[in-house]
């Protein structure tokens, strides 16, 4: 992990607890003031979210460890177990809006008036849970980190909860306190989906699942772009934790020496290591003289090839294969 990576990611979480922090403050005391159940459930919502923003800052710092003796491959593997925290603690603000609905409304204690002071703060609240589910998105995606990716869709259920709570604002305003519950149990489906998004991505980053089809396309493209590299096959790309790993077999022919096989692999490897998501890069060349030339329709799939070679590996005839595979490498 670069130093800047480490840097942005760690000042994402100590943003995100400011923030929160500074709405439980705004929130409370409007609140205190107007005894506003949406503002109060609300208030309840941040000092929630500034509790787990201190637990995903001390795991994203964790994350952000450089390797060592223990963990040659650094720490980035904690990072979908802090996503998958992000995870629980939107299931509890789903399971807490619900609840708040419902038993508002079998208590008849909704429908408060908050005033001018309460729209005021839940304007600024989804503002500035907006602001910061930009924020983190972009840094997510940029940085590939599955744990700020998860902060930036729970600051998007902020925002959903602050409309909510502001519908029950205006509605007690304007004669249907009703629509405080309603709104809030419309909300919480919504919540507990974005929950359900976050375990499902993180999941596949602890099991080893594949990367996406474009990721993979883009590996073997990379690796068939080398002018004497003829063909690639058994390829292997799986998540460890939030990076992939990667290995593959090319094909180049048998009558160059050691070391220019060697530099061919070389820059196979840095080639395919250079795509900001991948980490490590094994490569194992397949001469054409051993007869391990073998079809792999997945590879021709995703790199467009038509593959002549017959069922044995071998050519279909001594120049076809290179033909065909050349081809695909223009």
């Amino acid at each position: 992990m670069s130093d800047d990576r480490r840097r942005v990611v760690r000042r994402v979480g100590a943003i995100v607890l400011a923030v929160n922090l500074a709405l439980v403050l705004a929130k409370g005391g409007v609140w205190w003031v107007s005894g506003s159940l949406a503002v109060g459930s609300e208030a309840v919502n941040s000092l929630a979210d500034s509790v787990y923003s201190i637990v995903v800052l001390a795991g994203l710092y964790l994350t952000t460890q450089p390797p060592d003796f223990e963990h040659p491959h650094g720490h980035e593997r904690i990072e979908p177990f802090v996503s998958l925290f992000v995870a629980v603690g939107v299931f509890a603000a789903g399971g807490a809006v619900l609840w708040n609905a419902t038993t508002s409304v079998l208590n008849g204690t909704y429908g408060v008036d908050g005033g001018a002071a309460a729209v005021v703060v839940l304007v600024g609240t989804a503002g500035a849970k907006y602001g910061l589910y930009r924020y983190c998105l972009r840094i997510g995606e940029e940085r590939h980190s599955p744990a700020v990716t998860a902060a930036a869709l729970d600051n998007r259920n902020d925002i959903l909860t602050a409309a909510a709570a502001l519908v029950g604002v205006l509605g007690a305003a304007a004669g249907a306190p009703i629509l405080d519950p309603i709104a809030g149990a419309v909300v919480s489906l919504g919540i507990f989906y974005t929950g359900y998004e976050i375990v499902r991505d993180n999941v596949n980053y602890l099991v080893g699942a594949a990367p996406p089809e474009e990721l993979r396309r883009e590996i073997i493209e990379r690796a068939l772009a080398h002018p004497e590299v003829r063909g690639a096959h058994d390829v292997v790309a799986h998540y460890v934790g939030p990076e992939v790993d990667v290995s593959l077999h090319i094909e180049v022919e048998g009558d160059m020496t050691l070391f220019e096989a060697h530099d061919i692999e070389s820059e196979v490897v840095e080639a395919v290591r250079a795509m900001p998501e991948v980490d490590d890069v094994f490569v194992h060349v397949d001469p054409k003289e051993l007869g391990e030339w073998k079809p792999d329709p997945e590879a021709d799939r995703l790199a467009g090839i038509d593959d002549d070679r017959g069922a044995d590996g071998n050519d279909g005839s001594d120049s076809s294969e290179a033909d065909a595979t050349a081809d695909g490498n223009s």
